[in-house]
């Protein structure tokens, strides 16, 4: 029982590279609206792997080595490729380097992964999660075949709306920009029932509308992380520029923040 325990973590991430890979295969055979989903499916067992290990406390060494190879396949190049094959293809003879850029960024992340030992918080990712940023890109297909994007949206020049997506994702993953993790679920307290609400909603959105909301949902969080960054940079800018204006409790607060900022980030299987 326990050798199958520990081995359980890795049955998922495994689970997580099939769906990468069958997306890939898909993707070129023109089948990119089941290519899009089979990477979001992936995610979820992404996103499992990592629960089972903490609940179990099997997390190893191997385990995080080999789920950062999975997610360069599932959330780097299968995505890369799909938007190729989808749209890319039709740019010019060039347009493939910015799905090289994608995977390249990706594979940064992951590398950077592997290599810190500590978190800033223990509710905040440092750059946009791989899985994230994979399934935004992914998603956008499904999203050009609603009939929202057909009446209101397909005028719009997203070639070259796409292209500059392409770019922000692949900058957010390496960035040091902070993104909140999914919400603890629970019913004990009221924290723990929000998130428990939060997703809730999100899946069963994701069961009657996946087409029209989650691509937009991916394109949210993006924007939250810039915007966040953006005004904590301002708030810090102003303090820097009124040092007596500050209060001494919010100055506790800054000097752990940047305490927190040098000991490190990482931790496994929580910041991809």
């Amino acid at each position: 029982m326990r050798r199958g325990i520990i081995v359980m973590p890795s049955i998922f991430t495994l689970t997580n590279l099939f769906f990468g890979v069958w997306s890939m295969i898909l993707a070129a055979q023109g089948d990119f609206y089941r290519a899009s989903w089979w990477i979001v499916i992936g995610g979820v067992f992404d996103n499992l792997d990592g629960r089972i290990a903490r609940l179990s406390n099997t997390g190893s060494r191997f385990g995080a080595q080999l789920d950062s190879l999975a997610d360069i396949v599932s959330f780097g190049v299968a995505p890369a490729m799909l938007v190729y094959y989808a749209f890319f293809s039709k740019m010019g003879g060039f347009a493939w380097v910015f799905s090289y850029a994608f995977v390249v960024c990706v594979a940064l992340r992951l590398a950077r992964f592997n290599l810190q030992s500590a978190e800033t918080g223990e509710n905040t990712f440092i750059g946009l999660p791989s899985p994230a940023a994979g399934m935004t890109l992914a998603t956008y297909y499904p999203f050009t075949q609603t009939p929202f994007y057909e009446a209101q949206l397909a005028t719009l020049p997203w070639s070259q709306i796409l292209v500059f997506l392409t770019i922000l994702l692949s900058t957010a993953m390496v960035s040091n920009v902070g993104y909140a993790k999914l919400p603890t679920i629970g019913v004990r307290t009221g924290k723990g029932v929000l998130g428990l609400l939060v997703i809730l909603t999100v899946v069963a959105f994701g069961i009657w509308s996946r087409d029209i909301f989650f691509f937009p949902l991916g394109v949210a969080y993006l924007t939250y992380g810039i915007a966040r960054a953006i005004i904590l940079g301002m708030q810090e800018r102003v303090e820097e520029e009124n040092p007596d204006e500050v209060s001494p409790e919010h100055g506790r607060r800054r000097r752990g923040r940047s305490r927190g900022t040098q000991r490190g980030r990482g931790g496994w299987r929580n910041s991809k």
